[in-house]
């Protein structure tokens, strides 16, 4: 098990690094840059038997034990150590990374975009992968600083070289926002350590804030909230989401929204909540404003989008629903209940089902269609995929009613619980403020309810008006690889919808052993 998780966080690296090698002439195939991205599917594959390995031995009776620990030192003097475990809380974080990185690279083999070398694109993505699954596997607070940071330099080169148009600005305002947001975070990780001794999560959070006064625990919820809430994205400083979403490749976009967003949730519940509740419940109040404000906010600007005449791109406007979405995780975590923190993780997982889905089914259109433009799209002359690829349609119609948070699928139970637990939110926290919040959350599903289904009418059905000649032109549907990459993501939603315990019975011990300062 200690093995199998190292070789989960490292094992990319080093195929990233053989990827720009040359081929071996036996595995050339038809050509070097076939052979370099089949190279690529063949990593993410066994990095996701790694992983699902890892789930089947992972002891499910005791979910709140860290499993797969390794524990080197590394820096002696600042007490930094290679510190690696896995509980219930970050366990479906890394299969869904090795996951989505699989289907990536899959359909990035049939479907290449277009850009530069394929050797530097697939061992961009291997970087963002190590990046991201070392993220959710360390347990050091600078090894974590250090994993979150490595995910930024692939993204923008895969934004920049192998995206559409305004691909470099959108770029830059992608790396300078987090940037920005890290450079706050490094310091009220720095705090914590220098005034705690230990950069320790594990010895940190069972601590629970005893050995940091409140203004230092302010001070660190603050620079540490900030840094994190730039890369979930929270409202109002979400703004470089949509344009990174709208010039990124699919596969980008695919990784952004799936994998790179729950970075920022999973530093709220794995370093805020518990190293710093006091300074936790000091800001949760502001943190569910600002979480239900980027509810509405998002729903209303996805509204706009969908309006007819106004231009709307169909993949900005799923950037900004998962504004929304990403709003009902926050609002999970500021209750600081284990139903709340449960509801935001379980959230977390259903967005990236749903979300990947989503953006890969809107590329698979614009691949077809030539545009993402909804008008063009609802036009007489349109897409009406139910009509001309039906197949496309009905997934495009059910990833639309899963995002909506419809019952039996599992966008459904993360909104649910994150809106129950500001019924009832912890201890000291105000519960008219937490009341208000649920229904404006409430009021914030229906927009989301109204603006999808706008989405799939313009869409799916196309223009009212009659067609002209020639008007709808034969239209592909699913192709057996897009059938491949999105079968497992309708699949997971499905069995996620119907049987929630599967994911709540992971990481509802874990999360009460988080919030009670380390007891079981």
């Amino acid at each position: 098990m200690q093995f199998l998780l190292a070789f989960i966080v490292v094992g990319p690296l080093v195929g990233a690094a053989a990827a720009l090698l040359p081929a071996p002439p036996g595995l050339k195939g038809k050509s070097p840059e076939q052979a370099v991205l089949r190279h690529g599917v063949t990593v993410t594959g066994v990095i996701l038997a790694a992983a699902i390995a890892l789930a089947l031995g992972f002891d499910h009776d005791q979910p709140s034990k860290m499993q797969a620990t390794t524990d080197i030192s590394w820096i002696p003097a600042l007490d930094v150590r290679i510190h690696l475990g896995i509980d219930g809380i970050s366990l479906p974080l890394l299969v869904l990374t090795a996951l989505l990185t699989f289907l990536c690279a899959l359909y990035s083999y049939f479907k290449m975009p277009a850009g530069p070398s394929p050797k530097a694109f697939v061992a961009l993505l291997l970087i963002l992968e190590s990046g991201t699954l070392a993220t959710f596997a360390v347990l050091d607070l600078l090894l974590f600083f250090l994993a979150f940071e490595t995910v930024l330099v692939p993204m923008y080169f895969l934004i920049a070289r192998w995206g559409g148009e305004g691909r470099r600005a959108a770029a830059w305002k992608f790396i300078l926002y987090t940037l920005l947001g890290s450079v706050v975070m490094l310091l009220g990780l720095l705090l914590v350590g220098v005034k705690a001794g230990t950069f320790d999560m594990v010895a940190l959070a069972t601590d629970n804030g005893r050995g940091l006064s409140t203004s230092v625990q302010l001070i660190a919820v603050f620079a540490i909230g900030v840094g994190l809430a730039v890369k979930t994205p929270m409202w109002p400083l979400h703004s470089w989401l949509p344009d990174a979403h709208t010039a990124a490749p699919t596969v980008g976009s695919v990784m952004l929204a799936g994998v790179l967003l729950k970075m920022g949730t999973y530093g709220f519940v794995r370093i805020v909540l518990p190293i710093a509740p006091d300074g936790m419940q000091v800001f949760a109040p502001y943190l569910a404003a600002f979480a239900v404000a980027g509810i509405v906010y998002g729903s209303l600007a996805c509204l706009a989008l969908a309006r007819p005449g106004s231009k709307g791109d169909l993949k900005r406007l799923i950037a900004y629903s998962s504004v929304g979405h990403m709003g009902f995780v926050l609002l999970g975590i500021a209750t600081m209940t284990p139903t709340g923190v449960n509801g935001a993780l379980f959230a977390n997982i259903a967005h990236g089902l749903i979300t990947g889905l989503l953006f890969f089914l809107v590329g698979a259109i614009k691949d077809r269609y030539g545009t993402a433009d909804l008008d063009a799209l609802a036009g007489a002359t349109g897409a009406a995929l139910y009509g001309r690829a039906p197949r496309l349609g009905g997934l495009l119609a059910f990833a639309a009613v899963a995002s909506l948070g419809l019952p039996g699928l599992a966008g459904f139970w993360g909104e649910m619980l994150a809106l129950f637990a500001a019924f009832d939110p912890a201890p000291g926290l105000s519960r008219p403020a937490f009341l208000t919040f649920m229904v404006i959350g409430g009021v914030g599903t229906l927009l989301t309810a109204a603006y999808l289904l706008v989405v799939v009418r313009r869409v799916c059905m196309g223009g009212t008006e009659p067609a002209g000649e020639g008007g709808h032109a034969e239209l592909a549907d699913v192709r057996g690889y897009e059938l491949a990459a999105w079968t497992p993501l309708v699949a997971l939603t499905v069995v996620a919808g119907l049987w929630p315990a599967i994911l709540l019975g992971l990481t509802d011990p874990a999360v009460q052993k988080l919030l009670a300062g380390g007891k079981a």
